[in-house]
């Protein structure tokens, strides 16, 4: 799939450019279609949009970007909406992290990001964030069901446990540095679990874990 995407020389927030890690995740979350099928998603640092049209023209998926509450941002994710062919363009939320999310009860089944690790002073606010995310969330409809018995462990075998964040970070920075956002995550009473190709999936600790229901 080609898309089109508009590109910035400079913006003063980072969220200029199509970073190299968004490819390398797409193709992940292709590979594990059936393990995003269905949910609806919110991705954060969503830059020029990229992933996020990918994944709506791929599977149609139920996706909302977000990013700093910043205008030219949340403009030039429309533009590259509408350059592809998605209109109306998707929902975009105006969320600089640690302020108070917009949404009075968040009912994402998956939160998504790639490379966003990139200055350690946000993390506090990430995590913030991310702990409201998870921990507030209400299914948006009767697609996903709670897990019963055993499988409220947060296994993998029958697709990911909801609410989750699925992050890829390919980003090389110091070890000490990334330690930083999963220790703070695991101190805020969130499970921290690798699942390959530097992908990461990010749930509560003590929340009921839900699963899309197909068909």
């Amino acid at each position: 799939m080609e898309l089109l995407i508009r590109e910035f020389s400079f913006h003063q927030l980072n969220a200029n450019l199509l970073w190299p890690g968004t490819f390398a995740f797409a193709e992940w979350l292709v590979q594990h279609r059936p393990w995003i099928e269905g949910c609806c998603c919110l991705e954060l640092g969503s830059g020029t949009g990229a992933l996020a049209i990918f994944l709506r023209k791929s599977f149609n998926l139920d996706i909302t970007t977000s990013d700093y509450d910043d205008q030219e941002i949340e403009e030039n994710i429309a533009h590259n909406c509408q350059a592809n062919g998605i209109m109306p363009v998707l929902p975009h939320i105006k969320h600089s992290w640690g302020d108070t999310f917009p949404a009075a009860v968040p009912h994402w089944d998956l939160i998504i990001a790639s490379d966003i690790l990139l200055y350690v002073k946000q993390y506090p606010s990430l995590i913030k964030s991310l702990s409201y995310l998870l921990k507030s969330y209400k299914p948006k409809d009767d697609k996903a069901v709670p897990l019963v018995g055993n499988n409220q462990s947060g296994g993998m075998s029958m697709g990911l446990p909801l609410p989750a964040f699925l992050m890829s970070w390919r980003r090389r920075i110091g070890k000490e540095d990334e330690s930083l956002f999963f220790t703070g995550c695991e101190n805020a009473g969130l499970e921290v679990k690798h699942i390959g190709s530097r992908v990461y999936c990010i749930k509560p600790r003590e929340n009921i874990n839900y699963m899309i229901k197909n068909g």
